[in-house]
């Protein structure tokens, strides 16, 4: 696998986790094996390589690559804007966790307890991703710029969906500290878009 492979997967995640945040707002549903995937991700350390990240696989992060697909196109038609938005205000956010040590590190300890409330309890359980959630409330959600979720305020007042929401983001912040960290940075998504919409049309194509 190559670099640009590898920052793939790591996008991918940053707008699966967008897309997954949406849907819930929109819906309140999210599949699974999807929310498994990334949650997941927040406990991977020391990985193999970028794909043992999301479980050994991509096929949870296809709804990601549609909506990255979709913004890469510049195609009206296509476009998910609030994914998109989300997405950016990740990566823009990761940008300003980078430079707080502080809270790298109550985010590292945090997660260290988390992994173990997933041993007792499993990784989707309500209390696991109420931590999740909480987590991001005490560290991401200090910084002065927030994300604001958008969608139907019967889904979005239940406690439950807005914890299923927050541990997407803290998952999203996790996959854009990844993607920085093998090299990616916000101009490939403006100078390399075609590189990128060749790398992942043959996913959406094999996933299909």
């Amino acid at each position: 696998m190559n670099r640009l492979d590898e920052q793939l997967l790591a996008l991918g995640g940053v707008f699966t986790a967008a897309a997954l945040a949406d849907r819930i707002a929109r819906t309140g549903q999210a599949p699974e094996a999807q929310l498994s995937c990334l949650l997941g991700s927040l406990l991977v350390r020391d990985p193999q390589n970028t794909l043992e990240v999301f479980g050994g696989d991509d096929l949870n992060l296809r709804e990601g690559y549609k909506a990255l697909a979709g913004a890469l196109e510049r195609n009206s038609s296509s476009l998910q804007r609030e994914p998109l938005r989300y997405a950016l205000a990740l990566l823009m956010l990761e940008r300003q966790l980078a430079k707080r040590d502080d809270l790298l590190q109550i985010i590292g300890q945090r997660l260290q307890q988390i992994e173990q409330q997933v041993g007792h309890f499993g990784l989707t359980h309500a209390n696991v991703i109420a931590a999740c959630g909480g987590l991001y409330q005490d560290t991401i959600s200090t910084f002065r710029q927030r994300i604001q979720v958008h969608g139907d305020m019967r889904f979005l007042q239940q406690p439950d969906n807005a914890a299923r929401i927050r541990a997407l983001l803290l998952a999203g912040i996790r996959c854009a500290r990844l993607w920085r960290q093998l090299g990616g940075h916000r101009w490939q998504l403006v100078f390399s878009r075609q590189k990128l919409l060749q790398a992942i049309y043959p996913r959406l194509r094999d996933q299909a």
